[in-house]
C-alpha cells in the first residue's frame, strides 16, 4: 500500500485504541476479509492506497449533556467492513441509515467527528411544512414524496399505540404564511391556488379570518395568509433518539454501527479498479462493500476536497455554512399561538437583499419572523440567516432583531423585555448547508462509482430527509427511484 499522509493525523497501525461501536456477536471484524450478516430485513485484488485529508471539517458543539444513548461495547480491532459507510450523523446521515437497514439486508456504519443532533440538525425549528413550497418547481416532487413519508411515520407510531408528540414530538399545529402588504396578498393567493390544484387543502385568510384563526397576531387591513391546517412540525432531538434507537436495534445482528469522536481523515483506493474501498478516520479503517454515502452537511464541499486533492477528480462542491440563530423561551405563557406562523417573506430566504441594509460587521444578514410552540410548550422565535463562515457564537444582537421582528407581528412582545427572561431563554445557533442553486446534491459522484453524496439542504434537512434517504437507499440498492433524481445530480452542478 502507498499512503499520501495527513499532515495532521497519526496513522500509528500498532496502535491499540478503544472505539465506541455498536457491534455484537453478530459482526466478524478483520481487515481482510468481509463480516457475514446472515440477517433479513422484514422490510417497512491489490492493496488499496490512500488518498488523505490535509485538513478535517471544524469541529462541533457537542449535543446536550442530557442525550440518551445506548451503552457502548468497546472493540479493540481498529479495521471493520460494512456494505455501506455514511459520512455524517445528522438527520440525512441517520435516516439513510434507517432506509437500508429496515429496506435491505446490508450491513451499515456512521461515521462523524462529534455526535448526533450537534449540527444543523439539533438547531433547527423542526418545520415539516408545505405552505412555503412551490408546486412545480425543482425540489417540489421531492418536498411532497419526504412530508408523506414523516406523516406515514407518525402514523405508524399511533397504530403501534404510541404518541408521536412523545416519541417524535409531532404536532399537526396548521401553518400560516402572513403576508401584510398588497403584493404579499397577491402572491399567497396564487400560492393557496397552486397547492390547491396540486391536491393539497390550502385556505387563504381575509384579514378577519386571519385574526379569528390566530387573535394575538397584529392584523391590519392589508392583512392575510396562507393556511395549510395539516402543515405539522416535530422534535430533531427526539426524531433522532428515536431513529438512532430503530438502527441500534440492528447492531445484534452485525449489521449497525457507530463511531463517533472519530473524524474521517482519508479515503482508500483500489490500485486495479480505482474504486473507493475503505473510509480511514483518525481511529479506524472502515472497509465498504458496497457504498460510502459523504452526508456531513456544510462540511462536505470541502471533506470532498480534501479527500481528492491528490487525484485528477475535479469535484467542486459549493455547498457554504449558512448561520442561524433560533430563540428559545421556556415556559413562556405571555403569547399563546393557535398555529405555527411565518412571514411571507421567508418565501425569498434564499435572496441576502431581502432585507436591504441589515448588514453587521460586513455580513448581509436576514431576519425573517417564524414562530411556534414546541412539543413541550416552549416558544420558538426565528430565524435570521447569515454567511460567518464556520463561526457559531451567539450574537446578541440578531437575538435581539429576532425578538424585535417578532414583535412587529405579535404586539404583546412590544411590552416584555427579553432581558427579563435570561434565566428561561437558549439561543440554537447551526450552520445550514446552503447550495447557491436552492437545492440539494443527492446522487453518485462521477469517477467514484461507489461514493454518493447527500447535502446541501439548507433549512429543509428536516423536512427532506426520509425522502433524501429513500432515494439515496434506491440508488445504493439500484431500485426505481420514486422522484426524479436530475435535479439534484452532482453532474453539471459540481464537476
Amino acid at each position: 500500500m502507498t499512503s499520501i499522509s495527513s499532515n495532521n493525523q497519526s496513522t500509528n497501525s500498532t496502535l491499540q485504541e478503544s472505539v465506541n461501536v455498536w457491534h455484537s456477536r453478530g459482526g466478524r471484524q478483520s481487515c481482510r476479509t468481509s463480516a457475514a450478516f446472515a440477517f433479513k430485513s422484514s422490510f417497512f485484488g491489490k492493496k488499496p492506497r490512500l488518498l488523505s485529508v490535509n485538513k478535517t471539517r471544524p469541529g462541533r458543539a457537542l449535543g446536550p449533556t442530557g442525550y440518551s444513548r445506548l451503552n457502548p461495547i468497546t472493540a479493540s480491532s481498529r479495521c471493520h467492513t460494512f456494505d455501506v459507510i455514511i459520512i455524517g450523523a445528522g438527520i440525512i446521515g441517520l435516516t439513510i441509515a434507517r432506509q437500508l437497514l429496515v429496506g435491505s439486508d446490508l450491513s451499515v456504519a456512521v461515521v462523524d467527528k462529534a455526535v448526533p443532533c450537534s449540527g444543523a440538525t439539533g438547531a433547527g425549528q423542526g418545520y415539516i411544512w408545505m405552505v412555503h413550497r412551490t408546486p412545480g418547481s425543482e425540489i417540489w416532487d421531492l418536498t411532497l414524496r419526504s412530508n408523506k413519508l414523516w406523516k406515514m411515520l407518525a402514523d405508524s407510531l399511533r397504530d403501534q399505540g404510541l404518541d408521536p408528540l412523545q416519541v417524535i414530538g409531532w404536532k399537526q399545529t396548521g401553518s400560516l404564511l402572513i403576508g401584510r402588504t398588497p403584493e404579499e396578498l397577491v402572491m399567497l393567493k396564487e400560492r393557496v391556488k397552486q397547492l390547491c390544484e396540486a391536491g393539497l387543502r390550502a385556505e387563504y385568510l381575509s384579514s378577519s379570518d386571519l385574526l379569528q384563526a390566530e387573535p394575538e397576531l397584529m392584523v391590519g387591513e392589508d392583512s392575510g395568509a396562507a393556511f395549510l391546517p395539516y402543515d405539522s412540525q416535530l422534535d430533531a432531538m427526539l426524531a433522532v433518539a428515536y431513529i438512532e434507537k430503530g438502527n441500534r436495534h440492528f447492531a445484534s445482528k452485525g449489521r449497525y454501527a457507530e463511531f463517533y469522536h472519530d473524524p474521517v481523515t482519508c479515503l482508500l483506493r483500489s490500485n486495479s479498479t480505482e474504486e473507493v474501498e475503505a473510509v480511514q478516520t483518525s481511529k479506524n479503517t472502515l472497509y465498504s462493500k458496497k457504498a460510502v454515502v459523504v452526508a456531513a452537511g456544510c462540511w462536505s464541499g470541502s471533506l470532498m476536497h480534501d479527500l481528492l486533492r491528490e487525484t485528477e477528480i475535479v469535484l467542486d462542491i459549493p455547498v457554504k455554512p449558512r448561520k442561524g440563530h433560533l430563540l428559545v423561551l421556556e415556559n413562556f405563557n405571555s403569547l399563546k399561538l393557535n398555529h405555527a406562523s411565518m412571514e411571507a417573506g421567508y418565501v425569498g430566504h434564499h435572496d441576502l437583499t431581502l432585507h436591504p441594509g441589515q448588514v453587521d460587521h460586513g455580513q448581509i444578514l436576514s431576519i425573517s419572523m417564524t414562530a411556534t410552540t414546541d412539543a413541550i410548550g416552549n416558544l420558538v422565535l426565528g430565524s435570521s440567516r447569515q454567511f460567518a463562515g464556520f463561526n457559531t457564537e451567539v450574537e446578541q444582537t440578531i437575538i435581539d432583531r429576532i425578538w424585535k421582528r417578532a414583535a412587529e407581528f405579535y404586539p404583546k412582545l412590544r411590552d416584555l423585555c427579553l432581558a427579563d427572561f435570561i434565566s428561561n431563554r437558549k439561543v440554537r445557533i447551526g450552520l445550514r448547508p446552503y447550495m447557491p442553486d436552492g437545492k440539494p446534491v443527492i446522487g453518485p459522484v462521477p469517477g467514484l462509482s461507489k461514493v454518493f453524496l447527500a447535502t446541501g439542504h439548507e433549512g429543509l434537512g428536516l423536512s427532506l430527509a426520509l425522502g433524501t434517504a429513500e432515494l439515496v437507499a434506491d440508488m445504493v440498492l439500484k431500485n426505481p427511484l420514486k422522484v426524479d433524481s436530475a435535479p439534484f445530480a452532482v453532474q453539471g452542478r459540481c464537476c
